[in-house]
């Protein structure tokens, strides 16, 4: 701010802050009310939204004939301006100011002088902010996707190269039946693939302007809603002027999509600390994404997967604080919805650095195949097809499962696994037991048996193979056609 400014009757200043309020107030804002309610530090990640709601704001203005076209090019370039001096670095998102919206009005008007009065036309900070927080979000979606692709890719690879190892899949963290890690693996891609199409869902419910619902009532000057909506890349205007200002809903299945992807990342990053331990043996990790201990010099502990899965703790939290934060809240804007930033912000941020360690952490991880397929030695993991080779031969299924059963107590009772069990075993339970039963005991003709549904045959897994790089690619497609914020800026800027 020029020291020689002198600001009209409207605006407030606090110790050599210009408040955008202020014209029926006596007594000046007391300077701990203002550093209370300031939320420069949180909402200044905003810039480039704010600057780029306002330069579509100032075009639609112009074109309106609401301000002077010369006026509107004239604050459109000193916005530009702004823009790049602070990518440059030569003007600091610092200082005093209540908020993004304050700081880039005060700015413009170093730039351009008291035309940079007139931005603020048939415009409340209400539908400014709702207008900043939605170009944020529909960027985030977009970077969001951008890294759950990659997390997907290191899941794929990693499949790739384990269609052949076995290991004992569970249920009750108890050895249950033989599955190929391939499988096993990309589980995570398909729960990862449903938190992307949430995201891709969510989208056109992001991408609605509320530009022109003013304070709450609407613009009582004739603006144009659509040519701001259509400079901005959203694809409707809002239908409601008070929910446009009071709508969170967008937030808050932003921030429930970033937990649930943390709960996947977390349950992934739960089995990865289980499989490196010696007891498992499992999977080592590279050195890179390990750390020590500070007095036990053998350590090597998976806390990068450790702190994935606290963090999502963190984010589960945060869904719980926006909700409670917007629960009780009267029509329309309340001050308590400034909170819901700093909210949002912190969930994606852990959900963008989770999404990246873990992504990185999987691609580089070393799994054992010889100890995963010994882990399947006498853990009478295959005893289902036992039961169902009794099945075939006519006997009824509960019964099969009990003279299996009664088998597996038989041979655990002698120190003996499945694998150890020979035709007299079988044939000591029941008479319907021939010689082929045995080839079922095997752990590769187990998984080799599941065809359907995509289950851990060889070739259901190879099939699931192709079809998760096909969803892969459609995604990197649709990301493709998915403009940044900085491109919005420029074809706003062209036009």
């Amino acid at each position: 701010m020029r020291k020689n400014d002198k600001r009209k009757s409207g605006e407030k200043t606090v110790s050599s802050v210009t408040l955008l309020w202020g014209g029926r107030f006596k007594k000046p804002l007391s300077e701990e009310a203002l550093k209370f309610s300031s939320s420069f530090d949180v909402d200044k990640r905003l810039w480039k939204h704010d600057i780029l709601g306002s330069i579509a704001h100032a075009i639609m203005l112009g074109e309106a004939g609401i301000i002077d076209a010369s006026e509107a090019e004239k604050i459109v370039k000193g916005l530009a301006a702004l823009m790049r001096d602070i990518e440059t670095g030569e003007v600091a998102l610092e200082g005093s100011d209540e908020d993004i919206h304050s700081f880039v009005e005060r700015k413009l008007r170093d730039y351009i002088g008291e035309t940079a009065g007139k931005l603020h036309t048939a415009r409340s900070r209400n539908d400014q902010v709702a207008t900043d927080f939605r170009l944020w979000c529909r960027d985030v979606i977009r970077q969001l996707a951008e890294a759950i692709t990659r997390m997907q890719q290191a899941l794929i690879d990693q499949a790739e190269k384990h269609i052949d190892t076995l290991l004992p899949g569970m249920t009750h963290l108890q050895h249950a039946q033989p599955v190929r890690l391939a499988h096993h693996l990309l589980a995570y891609f398909w729960a990862l693939q449903r938190d992307l199409e949430r995201l891709m869902d969510l989208l056109p419910r992001v991408n609605v302007s509320p530009l022109g619902a003013a304070a709450l009532a609407g613009a009582g000057l004739p603006i144009n809603p659509r040519r701001t909506a259509q400079l901005l890349g959203f694809s409707e205007t809002a239908k409601n002027s008070m929910d446009a200002v009071s709508d969170r809903d967008f937030a808050c299945e932003l921030v429930f999509i970033c937990a649930l992807t943390m709960v996947h990342l977390s349950r992934l990053a739960e089995e990865i600390i289980l499989w490196s331990t010696p007891e498992f043996g499992f999977v080592t990790l590279d050195d890179a994404w390990c750390t020590g201990s500070s007095i036990m010099p053998q350590k090597r502990n998976p806390d990068i997967a450790e702190l994935v899965r606290g963090k999502a703790g963190v984010v589960i939290g945060a869904l719980v604080q926006l909700l409670t934060l917007i629960k009780g809240l009267p029509l329309t804007y309340n001050r308590d919805l400034q909170e819901d930033k700093a909210i949002v912000f912190n969930a994606v941020d852990i959900t963008l650095g989770s999404l990246s360690v873990m992504s990185q952490l999987v691609a580089t991880a070393t799994f054992n195949p010889e100890r995963m397929r010994q882990a399947l030695t006498g853990d009478f993991s295959t005893a289902t097809d036992l039961a169902d080779y009794l099945v075939q031969k006519g006997v009824p299924f509960r019964e099969a499962h009990h003279i299996v059963g009664q088998l597996v107590l038989h041979l655990s009772e002698k120190g003996k696994g499945l694998e150890d069990a020979n035709l007299d075993d079988l044939k000591l339970l029941s008479e319907k037991f021939d010689a082929d039963a045995l080839s079922l005991l095997v752990p590769e003709k187990s998984v080799e048996r599941r065809k359907e549904l995509s289950g851990t045959a060889r070739r259901s897994v190879q099939r699931q193979l192709r079809q998760a790089k096909a969803k892969l690619e459609r995604t990197l497609k649709w990301l493709r056609s998915f403009p940044t914020i900085s491109e919005q800026i420029q074809q706003v800027l062209g036009k």
